[in-house]
């Protein structure tokens, strides 16, 4: 597979997403980043900003979230709309990494879980770099230690804005790995 027909999918927000973003540029990848009106962004390359009616198709039940999640959302306007971008960006890509931290209860912590939890309803491959352990895992109806690459043409990169420095050097190896597996 030639990366420089693949696309990233994010939504330019500090840490591992903006991090994301200038690894995939670097390797000549194609960037699209889902807002949405008043989100600041870190990352403001290949924007497409989601109207109402788009946010809309990535509606969720703030309930079944925080059911899913095992946290409680509010019912927030903000938090809505982070969540429902994250639906497209899952939607968009079909590979998904987050760098985050995976919870006792398999759940992955913070927003990003969001991201874990719809990959896993549509059967997407899922990685996810865990940070206190400095190690990645891979979804397979239960999390495995693993060393992912990148293998299809559309993908997500998501996770938490508290990227340290471990996060960043996966990140940062993900793209190495799977550059030079193309060779």
């Amino acid at each position: 597979m030639d990366l420089s027909t693949c696309t990233l999918y994010s939504s330019g927000l500090k840490g591992a997403e903006a991090c994301f973003g200038e690894a995939a540029e670097k390797a000549g990848i194609k960037e699209i980043i889902y807002s949405f009106d008043g989100h600041k962004l870190t990352r403001d390359k290949n924007v497409t900003i989601l109207s109402k009616e788009q946010l809309e198709r990535g509606d969720i039940s703030m309930e079944l979230a925080s059911r899913m999640l095992n946290r409680t959302y509010y019912e927030t306007e903000k938090i809505r709309k982070v969540l429902q971008t994250i639906f497209h960006m899952v939607n968009s890509g079909h590979q998904v990494f987050v760098i985050g931290s995976i919870q006792e209860d398999g759940s992955v912590k913070g927003g990003t879980g969001w991201a874990v939890e719809l990959a896993k309803m549509f059967n997407r491959p899922l990685h996810v770099f865990d940070q206190p352990k400095k190690t990645w895992f891979t979804w397979d109806n239960g999390w495995k230690e693993d060393s992912p690459k990148i293998e299809y043409d559309t993908f997500v990169g998501s996770g938490t804005r508290y990227l340290s420095d471990a996060g960043h050097e996966a990140i940062t190896k993900l793209f190495q790995d799977s550059i030079q597996a193309q060779s």
